[in-house]
């Protein structure tokens, strides 16, 4: 269903849809147990849930395409991530309410730890804090590139947002390359250009890593960067006049408050923990339609290749479940953005547990939230992007199609 239709169909109503993302929720099998992450964890809460649902698993974006977080969450948002691309620098600056111009390239980057060949030991430098990602990124301020003004500011830990403003004519392109091998091992790689017009920006990039690393070297253990998601500010159709929803999304990490940002929702302000998340969606119950509320310690667990500490985060996420419940949503939908197995300790192409519980739901034969059990579902194994328009028909906001 594209946002056309979808822009013909919706309806306004009292009813309230909340969409309840575990990032990196799907894993595979532990090689000793044969158990997957969900299926190791002690999930009763969703468990019962799932038994009162229809269930299935999402394609985010293609049978074999391993996705991001962004073209993840996209797709649950109703919009094609082939269609509406987004670079990952541009939600990382909208998540911290970076004042992003339209001519601005931006990156997402993350302080990494090399060995004295110069090879990644670490991608994510164990994780640094927020204060000490700061410090480093007051350092990098000081690096002077030829007719542009560059902002290096902190995210969130490791991570960190590089911008590069043109102060003269003329115009910079996102046509890079990234320089994360997305692995460890090996060095960084070098800021290529992906066009021929790209060229210049990219030999402005090369100067930036270059005096970079002269300016980490010795700082333990983030001695190095990479930069992935070059990008410009797009436009995207607006969730809220496309659906018809009063929408509000209430995440922790600035990524996923950007991506809300992007298509249009509200982003309401929160603590730094999931409970925090919890409480102010209750706040905020009674005031709106949608709601979107992110939960990210899976993924990262994933990431780690820490197996214990995703069945951990799973169990934690299941004793959040009676809250959620609490709200009584008309539809209540817990998704995945992507699955993050640990035994690859990275995202993967593998679909994704879904549930949709309403009180018009035909409940399937599904028992219990696992990959396994959802494939018994009888949604079936289907595009993310179906995902809001199955809730908006269930929340009784779509009109009939046709005569």
């Amino acid at each position: 269903m594209d946002l056309d239709l979808i822009r013909q169909l919706a309806v306004p109503n009292d009813t309230k849809i909340l969409l309840a993302v575990v990032d990196g929720l799907g894993g595979l099998p532990h090689p000793e147990t044969g158990r997957s992450e969900l299926q190791a964890a002690n999930t009763r809460h969703l468990d019962r849930l799932a038994a009162e649902s229809a269930c299935g698993l999402t394609i985010p974006v293609a049978h074999g395409v391993t996705p991001g977080s962004g073209p993840g969450h996209l797709a649950l948002f109703g919009y094609d991530p082939l269609r509406y691309t987004v670079g990952r620098g541009v939600l990382e600056g909208l998540g911290i309410d970076f004042d992003l111009q339209p001519q601005d390239v931006a990156a997402r980057g993350n302080f990494c730890t090399l060995d004295d060949q110069g090879r990644i030991t670490d991608r994510r430098a164990g994780r640094i804090d927020t204060e000490q990602s700061a410090a480093l990124c007051q350092v990098l301020r000081e690096i002077e590139l030829p007719g542009v003004r560059l902002f290096v500011e902190p995210v969130r830990e490791h991570r960190f947002l590089l911008v590069l403003r043109p102060q003269e004519a003329g115009e910079l392109s996102d046509q890079l390359a990234d320089t994360d091998p997305q692995r460890e091992g090996v060095p960084p790689l070098a800021p290529r250009a992906l066009a021929p017009e790209a060229e210049a920006t990219a030999e402005l990039v090369r100067r930036f890593v270059a005096s970079a690393r002269e300016r980490l070297d010795g700082c333990q253990p983030a001695n190095g960067l990479t930069l992935r998601g070059f990008a410009r500010h797009p436009q995207l159709p607006c969730f809220p006049e496309v659906f018809r929803l009063r929408a509000v999304a209430v995440a922790v990490y600035p990524m996923y408050r950007g991506l809300a940002k992007l298509v249009g929702m509200t982003v309401l302000p929160t603590g730094s923990t999931y409970d925090d998340e919890v409480e102010t969606l209750r706040q905020h119950w009674d005031e709106l339609d949608f709601f979107f509320i992110h939960y990210k310690a899976a993924d990262s667990a994933g990431e780690d290749g820490d197996f214990e500490a995703k069945v951990a985060a799973l169990e934690a996420f299941d004793q959040a479940v009676p809250k959620l419940r609490e709200l009584a949503p008309d539809v209540l939908m817990i998704a995945g953005d992507h699955s993050t197995p640990s035994v690859l300790a990275g995202h993967s192409w593998h679909p994704v547990p879904f549930l949709l519980h309403s009180k018009l739901v035909r409940r399937d034969e599904v028992d219990a939230f696992s990959e396994s059990a959802c494939l018994r579902g009888s949604l079936g194994i289907f595009p993310a992007t179906e995902a809001l328009p199955l809730a908006m028909a269930h929340a009784q906001r779509f009109s009939k199609y046709g005569a």
